[in-house]
């Protein structure tokens, strides 16, 4: 029977309850990952200290006063998108499906050179802080900033339940405490980062998860290409005899099965990625566009990097664990299911150290993804909804710096409840929801604001709200909530992801709603495209330069 696929997406929301379930490695409290864990907040708390000395402006509050490295920003780059469902989530798919399961690695590693080449440079060069900033350039301040505050906002809280739901989980199994008291544990780390450290304390704290989560999985990569003699062909020989289904799993076929329901999955995770807020808000922290585009590289590589040892790995839960009766229930299934297959895999290559140093990992993890995540929410609340919506551009810069302060607070109590509401429901939905959005509203509006002249508001934001509603409405009558969620005996819409066909409508609305205003204000905002695009090509830099000479 084919696996519940997207909850493999989410970060967290679905390897961690299964962590909690106990494992055949370890019951009661796991002394190491304690330890380990402690080590690292208390990092973070210096690292947090010492960032809040520098966090005096809006500029050091959003992008970290535009001094982060190239290489820095990589890395941030990657411990920002890199959930621990890379490691435990894709391993997973492998075990179960084999050759298939490398989909999802493949498909988020292919969004970084349409970041590269598409977006990277016009939205270093167009905006300051915010996705808002570049999409609103050229068009009414207003409306725009409303419609692309919200939709990141939607993303951002969608994000932040399956990180929340993880976290606790993960808290709940190494310390023994309610599962709401560790949701409320993990939401305070959260506000305590941004709230205090902002994007510098944020930055490091990405760094250094990204750092431990590829040590992690080179380790493990690294013991079981030991036990084969670092042969590939005797791992998947190994595989092939173990897995229940032979040879299958070097073919592909057995995950996604029909052409729109693949080429839908891939236009989720290759476009979705340019539309992740948090993602994109990273490139303001560079001082200029060669550093953007180096970031890009180095985070390409890092995540490239990260992938390849997960082949491995995913192949090496199949090779060790899958017939090894200390990991296997009373049922005969995997203990605590197949997303714990490379938590079981850290245990029989490396024993209860390793296996509490990855529990660590992916703790350090969704700190560092949620930091990120709220961050970006609160950026869009305080500089996109308040100083540009409410205030007009007038507010202080003073004034910015508390309501983004007071903005991590709400979106921190606002994860926090949601977290606690949602530890029993089926969220995998969330999470294929969130990619969809991300490439069916974000995505469309940034990358035809970049490079149509013809764009207008009125498009932008009936088009892209379009979108981001039909992402919603076909996530709902799909398979996954419609008949798995909500109970029906068939789906109203008979595939399980939603963006090849929201993505088609978010551009045809974009296009329809901006050839036919005819508006003074729209002939005003094509024609400033020309101006756009010496700023976008030049820099703001070079731009202002031409205009004072």
């Amino acid at each position: 029977m084919k696996p519940a696929v997207l909850a493999l997406l989410a970060p967290l929301a679905s390897p961690l309850p299964a962590l909690a379930a106990g494992s055949a490695v370890g019951q009661g409290l796991n002394l190491t990952a304690i330890g380990m864990f402690a080590v690292f907040v208390l990092a973070t708390l210096v690292i947090t200290r010492w960032a809040a000395r520098r966090n005096n402006s809006v500029e050091d509050h959003y992008a970290a006063g535009g001094k982060i490295t190239a290489m820095q920003n990589g890395w941030a780059i990657a411990g920002d998108y890199m959930s621990a469902a890379s490691l435990l989530g894709i391993s997973a798919l492998v075990f179960t499906s084999g050759y298939d399961g490398l989909i999802y690695s493949i498909g988020f590693l292919a969004s970084w050179p349409i970041i590269l080449f598409l977006i990277a440079e016009p939205l270093r060069n167009l905006g300051r802080y915010t996705l808002a900033d570049v999409v609103s350039y050229r068009l009414q301040r207003k409306p725009i900033r409303t419609f692309s505050a919200s939709s990141s906002i939607v993303i951002v809280l969608l994000y932040l339940v399956s990180q929340m739901v993880g976290a606790g989980k993960l808290v709940e199994l190494l310390f023994g405490l309610s599962y709401t008291t560790a949701v409320v544990l993990v939401g305070l780390l959260m506000m305590v980062y941004v709230f205090f450290g902002g994007m510098l304390a944020t930055t490091w704290i990405q760094i250094i998860k990204a750092g431990l989560l590829l040590t992690g999985a080179a380790f493990m990569a690294f013991m079981v290409m030991q036990r084969f003699g670092f042969s590939l062909n005797a791992l998947f020989t190994q595989a092939v005899q173990t897995h229940q289904l032979g040879d299958a799993i070097m073919r592909p076929g057995g995950l996604v099965s029909d052409p729109v329901s693949a080429v839908s999955l891939g236009m989720a995770l290759i476009f979705g990625t340019a539309g992740l807020p948090h993602i994109l808000m990273r490139f303001f922290t560079v001082g200029n566009v060669q550093a953007a585009r180096k970031s890009i590289l180095y985070a390409t590589g890092i995540v490239g990097l990260s992938y390849a040892l997960i082949i491995v790995i995913g192949f090496g839960t199949i090779a060790l664990v899958a017939s090894d009766p200390l990991y296997q229930g009373s049922q005969g299934g995997i203990i605590g299911g197949v997303n714990m297959v490379a938590v079981h895999l850290a245990h029989a290559v490396g024993g209860n150290l390793f296996l509490g140093f990855i529990c660590a990992v992916a703790f350090s993890t969704i700190l560092a993804v949620v930091a990120g995540l709220t961050l970006a929410g609160s950026s869009a609340v305080s500089h996109d909804l308040y100083v540009n919506v409410l205030r007009r551009g007038t507010a202080t810069e003073r004034e910015e710096l508390w309501v983004s302060r007071a903005a991590t607070v709400g979106l921190g109590v606002l994860a926090i409840v949601l977290g606690i509401l949602f530890e029993h429901q089926t969220i995998a939905f969330i999470v294929s929801l969130t990619f969809s959005i991300a490439a069916s509203s974000n995505f469309p509006v940034l990358l035809l604001s970049i490079y149509w002249r013809g764009l207008t508001t009125r498009g932008a934001v009936i088009g892209g709200s379009l979108g981001l509603a039909s992402a919603v409405a076909l996530t709902v009558l799909s398979p996954t909530v419609w008949v798995k969620v909500l109970g029906h005996a068939t789906p109203v819409y008979p595939y399980e992801y939603p963006a090849l066909f929201s993505m088609l409508i978010a551009f045809a609305g974009i296009w329809l709603f901006s050839v036919t205003d005819r508006s003074q204000r729209a002939r005003n905002e094509q024609r400033a495209y020309a101006g756009q695009l010496v700023v976008s090509e030049l820099g703001l830099k070079a731009a202002a330069a031409a205009r004072t000479a």
